[in-house]
């Protein structure tokens, strides 16, 4: 599990890595450069030392790597690859939210490196984005080596998640993707009803949810956040790892919620399918699985539980 889902690899590469380049060096590889002389850059943003890694394996990939988590993977020559599990998982949510390339509008709550926003662009195009991310230097880091493609519409605004979606107006998105981490944690404001319902009025009626969680055994936070949820939207689902669901690993969870019956059986044949097979519980069972959690309100909120450091550690 990578601070946000990363595959081993990129875990590898964290550990042992090349000396990283003076921080604001250009790198070597981006659209136009040499590709063969590919070399790491490192640079200090809001949240740590934020590090872009190549991708040994593909010619133009990267990995974004913060206090030497992964946090993000682009490919910049295909923008549709998704080398993360939750991201793939996510990406599922995007393709099944409205006919394909149809194009949507899409508020991503938390930037890493663009990558969900450059998969939505390039498999859905004319789609209009919103990127909330309060990491302005990582932002100008991103720009600087990862260009987004100048024909995406997409839009990134320096700012806080809660202050970002409460700007917009009502029924504005047709999907709210959240992927927001503060020092591998995600920020209590973001955890609450309070936060839920702010989501759910910005939705379209028939829009959707979707959320990347953390969590390790005995698994309190994500039951609490399902129960939470809950309490907002009446169709959730939730996918993660067999071994998170058994409460044998600290991994991600991607919860998917909305107001209207989602496209359970679909999404979880993908999920099973997917190169890491995942699970996917809905329904009763997922009810069952909150334990009678209680719902998270503002003033009880709390940021989702650190990662072991054993998280980050090649097996």
């Amino acid at each position: 599990m990578a601070r946000r889902g990363g595959p081993g690899r990129d875990k590898a590469a964290a550990k042992g890595k090349a000396p990283a380049k003076a921080a604001g060096a250009p790198a070597k590889g981006r659209r136009g450069g040499g590709r063969a002389e590919r070399e790491p850059v490192a640079r200090p943003v809001g949240g740590g030392l934020a590090e872009l890694i190549p991708d040994r394996e593909r010619p133009n990939g990267w990995s974004l790597l913060i206090d030497g988590a992964p946090q993000s993977h682009v490919d910049l020559d295909d923008p549709a690859h998704l080398s993360f599990a939750y991201q793939r998982r996510i990406g599922h949510v995007i393709d099944l939210a409205a006919p394909p390339l149809q194009p949507l509008r899409v508020l991503h709550l938390g930037g890493g490196a663009f990558t969900l926003a450059r998969y939505t662009a390039a498999t859905r195009p004319r789609s209009t984005q919103q990127i909330v991310e309060l990491d302005a230097p990582l932002v100008q880091l991103v720009r600087d080596h990862l260009p987004l493609d100048p024909q995406a519409r997409v839009r990134v605004r320096t700012a806080d998640a809660r202050e970002g979606l409460g700007k917009l107006p009502d029924d504005w998105a047709d999907l709210i993707v959240a992927d927001v981490f503060s020092g591998a944690r995600t920020p209590a404001h973001l955890t609450s009803a309070g936060f839920l319902t702010e989501v759910r009025r910005v939705l379209a009626p028939s829009g959707r949810y979707v959320a990347n969680l953390a969590d390790g055994p005995p698994l309190a936070h994500l039951r609490g956040q399902v129960a939470t949820a809950a309490a907002v939207f009446p169709e959730l689902a939730l996918a993660a790892d067999p071994v998170v669901w058994r409460g044998r690993r600290f991994g991600n969870a991607v919860l998917l919620a909305s107001a209207l019956p989602l496209p359970v059986a679909e999404f979880t044949r993908r999920v099973a399918t997917d190169p890491h097979p995942g699970r996917v519980e809905h329904g009763r069972a997922l009810g069952d699985f909150t334990g009678g959690a209680a719902v998270v309100t503002d003033e009880a909120a709390k940021p989702s539980p650190a990662p072991p450091p054993s998280v980050f550690e090649n097996p």
